[in-house]
């Protein structure tokens, strides 16, 4: 195949949007063997500066930045430190940190010269409410990760400490405990009953699967056996009967199965306290915190007085506790929330307004289940769009986070008689996953991993002597085997899939792990020094049918590969992933039919054409027409 010209390029992804294109000898010096598959939409334009530049000018900008990547790119702290001031008592409104100036590598850092500003007039240290540290507004408005001096058992320390505060209203805590569904098995969920102890009164489980939006449907009734995957995960973990009291998918994001989940939360008023969410880090709790604070579960009042979460891909943002107050599911709030949700259930699509429409086309490009989340208890608003804002939960992969408004010159807030008896909703810091790939991964290079819009599934049917290479994370040889089979990449839009031969598949790493070609890590042969290299684990298999995966190989948090073989057909295969990370064969798999997600095959390669399966909208009467 003749190398195709940029121009013509371009055309084809717009002819077929879904449709890889192979590529050989992309990179100067690659075997006619290598293919590689990618999404020419998701690859990055060039802005209309960048274009108008010499091409020699942008080959010296690349030449200079490669060889410049770290394992971990370090943001120093901007403005000075002043250790004579105390700290102030105040806590930051995106992470929960205690706002202070005394240390600019510690949580909560906030410039000397913009503290004492903060704190000028009469309210004192109160003038800080408003604010956040120097690291949530990095986070927020520049994407960058400021790197802290923030032991990871600290995190454990501040959750063991609010699990065993005396209850509240006599009522032990409920909990929420928020999985990642990518990420199963969930590697955190095992260890939370030696987290909780004998010595924790917790009133019941709830443990909620999220990111449910992000997986296509493979067959009917996925999302069946998705929340079966996830009651067995918790069987395993010790979980099974008290105090688990249900088991939820959702979608933090696009709001899917949020209306369940709160009429779920509600149920359990009468025989729990206050709400703690857990989970480990990058599994959507703040994004849920900052949902849940836009519906029916929160006072009235609440979202014009609390601050957002802030919420990025980089692990570990929430340093301490955070918190909005619940409102009392009295039993005419109840009738009315029901009426709203049969009211809203009637409506199809083509009932409601422009607004809404222009709304939930955005949502349903960020997943394939999309949920509509109102709010029944707040004051009458001239605009009928619902007030939920996924840029404000969660940021785009391709994009800055959204500048979230400014703090209102008059800060309301909450009367003595609205929290004298309040049940409280907290967000908790992470729990970091040991062993993951994403712990050595740069800020950049986490953007590129973890998928936040639907995930398009790229299928491969290979023949023994071939290998699959998910970027520079993981790689899948297909060693023994008497037939072809069928190889389903789920995993972020943007990391490449590179086919290649066994013979020079070690050649290959050697020579473009770092560099384009396998685009993570980025930053060249300096980058891949101080990278582990990949550490090889056999695997076997017997196929048991053409239609249905037999496992998943979840490469550590890059993502998975599932393997379809014919029946009793045995596959010797051998998995790598990063020295120190994770490997794992998920029987049975995830997305068990996920190969069928698939069009026609592109001749004369190993790869299937893409096709993405259409978005549903929950809430909302169907029109028939799909």
């Amino acid at each position: 195949m003749q190398r195709l010209a940029p121009a013509l390029l371009g055309r084809l992804a717009r002819a077929r949007p879904w449709a890889p294109v192979p590529r050989r000898g992309a990179a100067a010096g690659a075997s006619s063997d290598e293919e590689q598959f990618v999404f020419l939409e998701y690859e990055p334009e060039l802005s209309e500066a960048a274009a108008a530049a010499p091409r020699r000018d942008r080959d010296q900008d690349r030449d200079r930045g490669r060889g410049q990547g770290r394992q971990r790119r370090e943001w120093a702290p901007v403005g000075r430190p002043d250790p004579s001031v105390p700290p102030s008592g105040v806590s930051c409104s995106g992470c929960g940190a205690e706002l202070q100036c005394r240390d600019g590598a510690a949580p909560g850092f906030v410039p000397a010269e913009k503290y004492r500003s903060l704190c000028e007039g009469p309210a004192g240290a109160e003038g800080l409410r408003a604010a956040v540290c120097q690291r949530c507004w990095l986070l927020a408005h520049q994407g960058r990760a400021l790197r802290l001096e923030l032991p990871p058992e600290q995190h454990r320390r501040v959750l063991s400490a609010a699990l065993r505060r005396p209850p509240r209203h006599g009522r032990g805590p409920l909990l929420l405990y928020l999985l990642d569904l990518l990420e199963l098995p969930d590697p955190v969920l095992p260890q939370l009953p030696g987290l909780l102890g004998p010595d924790v009164p917790v009133a019941g489980l709830l443990v909620v699967g999220n990111k449910v939006d992000l997986l296509p449907a493979d067959a009917p009734g996925h999302l069946g056996r998705l929340r079966q995957r996830v009651a067995a995960a918790c069987a395993r973990a010790g979980l099974r009967g008290a105090p688990l009291v249900d088991v939820r998918l959702v979608s933090a994001k696009t709001g899917f199965g949020l209306e369940g989940l709160v009429s779920r939360l509600q149920r359990s008023w009468k025989c729990a306290g206050d709400v703690y969410l857990l989970g480990a880090t990058n599994s959507g709790k703040s994004t849920l915190f900052n949902s849940l604070l836009l519906s029916d579960y929160c006072k009235s009042r609440a979202p014009d007085i609390i601050d957002r979460a802030t919420v990025s891909p980089w692990p570990g943002t929430t340093l301490n506790l955070l918190k909005f107050p619940i409102i009392n599911p009295t039993c005419d709030r109840i009738f009315r929330r029901q009426e709203r949700l049969k009211e809203e259930a009637t409506k199809t699509e083509d009932q409601l307004s422009s607004e809404e429409k222009k709304y939930l086309n955005h949502l349903k490009k960020q997943g394939y289940l999309v949920g509509r989340v109102g709010r029944t208890f707040q004051q009458k608003k001239s605009s009928p769009v619902v007030d939920f804002d996924p840029d404000m939960l969660s940021y785009s992969i391709d994009e800055d986070p959204k500048h979230s408004p400014g703090q209102r010159e008059e800060r309301k807030e909450f009367t003595h008689n609205e929290l004298k008896d309040a049940r409280w909703c907290f967000d908790t810091p992470g729990i970091i996953k040991e062993n993951c790939v994403l712990n050595l991964l740069t800020e950049k290079e986490v953007k590129l991993v973890l998928p936040t819009v639907a995930i398009v599934p790229r299928t491969f049917i290979l023949k023994p002597g071939m290998v699959l290479f998910l970027a520079a994370l993981g790689r899948v040889d297909y060693l023994q085997g008497e037939k072809p089979a069928w190889f389903s990449v789920v995993a972020s839009n943007l990391l490449p899939v590179h086919i290649a031969t066994l013979s020079n598949a070690d050649a290959i790493y050697e020579k473009h792990a770092g560099q384009e070609l396998l685009k993570v890590p980025m930053g060249g042969e300096e980058r891949m020094k101080k990278f582990p290299p990949l550490v090889p684990q056999d695997i076997t298999l017997k196929g048991i049918g053409t239609s249905e995966a037999v496992a998943d190989i979840k490469l550590s948090s890059a993502g998975w590969v599932a393997v379809t073989a014919h029946a009793e057909e045995e596959l010797l295969l051998r998995a790598y992933t990063p020295k120190g990370t994770a490997l794992v064969v998920r029987e049975p798999p995830l997305l068990p039919y996920i190969s069928a997600i698939r069009g026609s095959r592109i001749a004369g390669t190993a790869a299937y054409r893409t096709k993405k399966p259409p978005s549903l909208v929950e809430n909302l009467k169907a029109t028939g027409k799909r």
